[in-house]
């Protein structure tokens, strides 16, 4: 269950980094409602990490959950902002997506 809070939590570092794209695109209250959603997603990230730490390592979690904000940003800041997908771009998202894994097998 705590793998599952962790990802939904990462899940959420990927919402507040793009609501702060949004948000630097929007205008007037439009951009006030982002940076809200950036808040309400920041708070409920940071909670949901701050309970897993409870059962399972730091340093793994926290790995864990910035890799997940990482890729999940990457992937919204290609999907959504239109980024480049260079081939170098997907190859260390690769890596880093196949170190997450790595930590959640040798993770106890």
């Amino acid at each position: 269950m705590n793998w599952i809070l962790l990802i939904i939590a990462g899940l959420f570092e990927v919402a507040f980094a793009a609501c702060l794209g949004k948000a630097k695109e929007a205008t007037g209250n439009e951009s006030t409602y982002w940076y809200i959603g950036f808040l309400v997603c920041l708070v409920i990230s940071m909670l949901l990490l701050i309970k897993v730490t409870q059962v399972l390592p730091i340093g793994t979690a926290y790995a864990v959950w910035t890799g997940i904000g990482a890729v999940g940003t990457v992937l919204v800041g290609i999907f959504v902002f239109k980024e480049p997908a260079t081939l170098w771009r997907l190859f260390f998202i690769s890596t880093l997506i196949i170190s997450i894994i790595g930590l959640k097998v040798v993770s106890h």
